[in-house]
């Protein structure tokens, strides 16, 4: 992995760019002093220093004391599954004790950034009660095949319509798969006939998708699924009588 592939994602782990980059050092070279971070690194030791407190302070460095106080990483699991610990603990405190949310409608809602695109598909999959379509390549059927599989545990309807045949045994047993043409970077999704997603995703930032629970917008789009998997069906039915 690229080392400003590693510092960005540090910095998903509430550490600056500038303490990372200082995490990384410690990483690679054991127990150092600010002096000799600042020397291995470019950074002036001014803000090495600060660096340093703030990694010992987030949990990702311990002081050594001794003749010479040096600085020693965290290690990265310890470090991240701290961090997502201490979250956790944030996260159940907020839910209890955040004051209600109103409820709105919800009209038609666009998500930016292919991250927030699969954080979303992965909620709605995981707050499926009854059924979902599913309409993606392969691959991204496949990426999710985690939150699938719970849901097919769940005894809840599954169909997908992608491009090629799922390897998970679970899915050729449990789930409707229609096999058709190439799905490219679209995907559609629907949700126990409430909630319905349709977008590109091509793992960009400027990717987007629209949201929606509007009646009228599902029932038109989850009858042109249903017009797809009757053609699909046709065409199988085609092929195999000639």
């Amino acid at each position: 992995m690229e080392e400003n592939t590693i510092l960005d994602k540090l910095g998903l782990f509430g550490l600056t760019r500038q303490e990372a980059a200082i995490y990384l050092c410690l990483y690679r070279n054991g127990g150092l002093s600010g002096y000799e971070a600042a020397k291995l690194t470019g950074i002036s030791r001014s803000n090495v220093y600060g660096g340093l407190s703030g990694l010992a302070d987030k949990g990702a460095a311990y002081l050594e004391e001794g003749s010479t106080s040096k600085y020693i990483a965290v290690p990265i699991k310890e470090f991240c599954e701290n961090k997502i610990r201490n979250l956790n603990r944030e996260k159940e405190n907020l839910i209890h004790n955040i004051p209600a949310m109103k409820e709105n409608e919800i009209g038609y809602i666009t998500i930016t950034g292919s991250r927030n695109i699969w954080n979303k598909m992965i909620t709605m999959i995981e707050e499926a009660e009854k059924r979902i379509y599913f309409s993606a390549s392969l691959p991204v059927i496949e990426q999710l095949g985690k939150e699938f599989t719970k849901v097919l545990a769940h005894n809840i309807k599954l169909v997908f319509i992608t491009d090629g045949m799922p390897k998970e045994e679970s899915f050729m047993k449990d789930a409707i798969c229609y096999i058709g043409d190439a799905r490219e970077n679209s995907v559609r999704l629907i949700i126990d006939s409430e909630y319905a997603l349709t977008g590109e995703l091509t793992g960009k930032k400027d990717d987007t998708c629209l949201y929606t629970g509007q009646d009228n917008f599902i029932r038109v789009f989850k009858e042109a699924l249903r017009k797809e998997m009757k053609l699909i069906e046709l065409m199988e039915g085609e092929n195999r009588n000639e």
